[in-house]
């Protein structure tokens, strides 16, 4: 069993927003594959289903983002499934531009309080993960404002974008070619690599 966790915030206040890029990705792949997320359970709201062959939870959780790790830990006790390999964790990423996506096997939090919820109550950093980029806070902007503030309309295009391009990635990640993923995603630049 696959967990694939998209973070975000509950609540219609925060849909849309920069911050639940996580929650957008986990829709895209439920409606590609046919996947009702509605079951609340482990606090967050999950589906089951099947990813051409891989049995999957998709899985949005619901404890608000800077406790994204409470509702992966009950996930991980429930399924068991090896975190280095059938956890992945879909996430937003002020480092990179609306449109870039970037996969990664494992790594720090980045400053990402949802991640450092889920590698603290996981106990390890060695998780597959998808970064969606959703662009730098303007200067002398407050960045929980910025995180928590909704998409500009010329962004809509690239973010549409950017999440086919996540579930394409997951894909990849869950057929065993996280190596291919990284080498075809992240080629895009990284503004914290220039």
């Amino acid at each position: 069993m696959i967990i694939i966790a998209g973070l975000g915030n509950p609540g219609k206040d925060y849909a849309g927003t920069r911050h639940n890029a996580g929650f957008m990705t986990i829709d895209a792949l439920a409606s590609k594959y046919g996947i009702d997320v509605g079951e609340k359970k482990h606090k967050a709201i999950i589906g089951k289903g099947a990813i051409e062959g891989h049995k999957v939870i998709l899985a949005k959780p619901q404890t608000f983002m800077n406790n994204s790790g409470e509702s992966l830990r009950e996930l991980v006790d429930y399924y068991k499934p090896d975190i280095e390999t059938e956890v992945i964790v879909i996430y937003d990423d002020i480092t990179l531009d609306v449109g870039g996506i970037r996969v990664r096997k494992k790594g720090s939090a980045g400053g990402h309080n949802g991640m450092k919820s889920i590698i603290a109550h996981l106990g390890t950093t060695d998780f597959q993960r998808v970064r969606v980029g959703i662009g730098e806070k303007p200067p002398r902007m407050d960045l929980a404002d910025w995180v928590l503030g909704h998409f500009h309309k010329e962004d809509m295009e690239p973010l549409k974008d950017a999440i086919d391009e996540a579930c394409a990635a997951t894909l990849m990640i869950m057929n065993g070619e996280v190596d291919e993923a990284m080498n075809k995603y992240n080629r895009k630049v990284d503004r914290t690599q220039e």
